[in-house]
């Protein structure tokens, strides 16, 4: 009885971390040629977010799955994230900055311009 729900458990926890990575598999199955190999060593690109935010979470899936790498803040975790997020004008997540321009919200057209 132990084994078949302790095979259950793993398999969920299994599901639940294939889902939180999906953007990072997606990009390793099938790259995006839109988004070059040069754009992707050039990104500098932060992203201020919060776990619970719905927005934030559809910006890491797709920088995930373009490939761009990105550092992130939690502003209700990281002291240092969230001093340089109000330094930026705060108001509003997910903010990132993309090699210095600032997007407000999700907008993966901006983000994709903001790396050219």
């Amino acid at each position: 009885m132990f084994v078949r729900t302790l095979k259950k458990f793993v398999l969920i926890m299994m599901v639940v971390v294939v889902y939180q990575n999906w953007g990072k598999i997606e990009n390793f199955v099938h790259p995006d040629p839109t988004v070059s190999a040069q754009v992707q060593s050039n990104a500098r690109v932060t992203l201020y977010a919060t776990d619970w935010c719905g927005y934030c979470k559809q910006t890491r899936r797709f920088l995930d799955s373009k490939g761009i790498p990105y550092t992130e803040y939690d502003i209700e975790k990281s002291k240092e994230g969230r001093k340089a997020y109000e330094a930026l004008g705060g108001r509003g997540i997910p903010l990132i900055d993309v090699n210095g321009t600032l997007i407000r919200g999700f907008s993966p057209e901006e983000t994709l311009a903001a790396l050219k």
